[in-house]
């Protein structure tokens, strides 16, 4: 198996093969739910919008709880119970027949989502020294493309067949794909044999009190709106601003999954401490505006083969900044959360992915599809902000991160759930 693909055999290998089994049946639920949703179960899509917003946005609620349950309670055994917890809530989908219980199911499915990612970073934040944390993130963002791809590509089968046998076949392939990745990663080592700091008992995580993490988070949530970029804003920036052919999106797409797969992990390389990280970061804010002024620029009349080549460029820079803000905000998220806290501090950084999912289709939509090319360079000068303040703030919560007294150092006789 190759180490461009994969970490080296161990802990990370199985995080990363874990990964990839979830994310294919990711592809294919991405692909098809919302042509389930409104052909089989037969919801408008208003309801289908109103129904994702709600669910993530109380995904992002729970994902601090939850990565405080990971620190308390081991944060294998808890994301064993949440990617199970994900698999039944994807299965549940099966049996939505009216917008009350899609509602309900889809709640359950973002909370188990965002469970699930805050007790895997504490899961990987235990078994992976933290010199070598950035660079299996960026082996496991490039798992998550390919199995997006792989996932994908059943997903347009199903769409091709066009049936509710179909959708329903897919809906499965999700559950599953999740039950297989609590099974691989009850398989790998539980964290915590040698002396660890365990959080010391308050009223409430300590992340919700750091204001200065909490500033950081909020400049890494900004720069995620670059998530719903490709997939939702510019199709339809093509569709209604450019004379693009329709294959120009899936031409788009294809270049930031490949470029994904390629090269996140040679770009993650480079960034090996919070200096490092912060002028990556920096520098993908810049490539954030670049991409956007590109973008901006495909509205003017030119021909078509100068118009697609305008769009690649665009994609390009857009796909370099993507991969230069996300290694650099997995050191930052990793270096200023405390010992012992991964979970909940993972937890909350996390949060700026659903915040992205149920806020950004709309600030993208009204800020490039509303407002045109001057939208694309206010979205630039966002990005390019975000990246730029990134420096102070992170040396304000360096300067301001909790220290030895407040975690209380034990010697678990077992695993971390033995802790009380």
């Amino acid at each position: 198996m190759s180490e461009r693909w994969f970490p080296a055999a161990g802990p990370a290998r199985g995080l990363a093969v874990a990964q990839l089994v979830n994310s294919v049946g990711d592809g294919a639920y991405y692909v098809c739910s919302a042509l389930y949703f409104s052909q089989v179960v037969g919801l408008s899509a208003a309801q289908i919008g109103l129904g994702l917003t709600v669910a993530w946005g109380v995904g992002a609620v729970a994902g601090v709880p939850l990565g405080h349950l990971a620190d308390r309670r081991g944060p294998r055994g808890t994301a064993v119970a949440l990617a199970l917890a994900t698999a039944v809530c994807a299965a549940a989908f099966l049996t939505v027949r009216s917008f009350l219980p899609f509602v309900v199911a889809a709640c359950a499915y973002a909370t188990a989502q965002c469970g699930l990612a805050a007790a895997r970073q504490s899961l990987l934040a235990g078994l992976v020294e933290p010199g070598g944390r950035t660079g299996v993130l960026a082996h496991l963002q490039s798992a998550l493309n390919a199995g997006l791809a792989l996932g994908a590509a059943f997903g347009g089968l199903a769409l091709h067949v066009g049936t509710a046998g179909a959708y329903l076949t897919v809906l499965a392939l999700d559950a599953a794909a999740f039950a297989g990745c609590a099974l691989l990663l009850a398989r790998l080592p539980e964290p915590g044999r040698a002396e660890v700091p365990v959080p010391a008992r308050g009223p409430a995580p300590g992340v919700l009190r750091n204001g200065p993490y909490a500033l950081v988070a909020s400049l890494n949530m900004v720069m995620l709106l670059r998530m719903p970029l490709i997939s939702v804003a510019v199709p339809l920036w093509i569709a209604e601003h450019t004379a693009a052919p329709g294959w120009t999106v899936s031409a788009l797409l294809v270049l930031n999954t490949g470029a994904v797969m390629l090269f996140q992990v040679r770009t993650a390389a480079a960034v090996r401490d919070l200096p490092g990280a912060v002028r990556t970061v920096r520098s993908g804010g810049a490539l954030m505006l670049l991409s956007c002024a590109v973008f901006a620029a495909s509205a003017l009349d030119a021909p078509l083969w100068a118009l697609f080549a305008v769009l690649l460029v665009a994609a390009g820079l857009q796909v370099g900044g993507e991969m230069r803000q996300s290694a650099g905000a997995w050191q930052i998220g990793f270096d200023l959360a405390p010992a012992g806290r991964q979970g909940q501090y993972q937890g909350f950084f996390g949060a700026g992915v659903p915040v992205a999912r149920m806020l950004g289709p709309l600030v993208l939509t009204t800020l490039l599809v509303t407002w045109g090319p001057p939208g694309w360079l206010v979205l630039g000068a966002l990005f390019l902000g975000a990246g730029a303040a990134m420096g102070p703030a992170v040396r304000w919560a360096e300067r301001s991160r909790p220290t030895a007294p407040a975690m209380a150092a034990v010697r678990p006789s077992g695993p971390p759930s033995t802790v009380r």
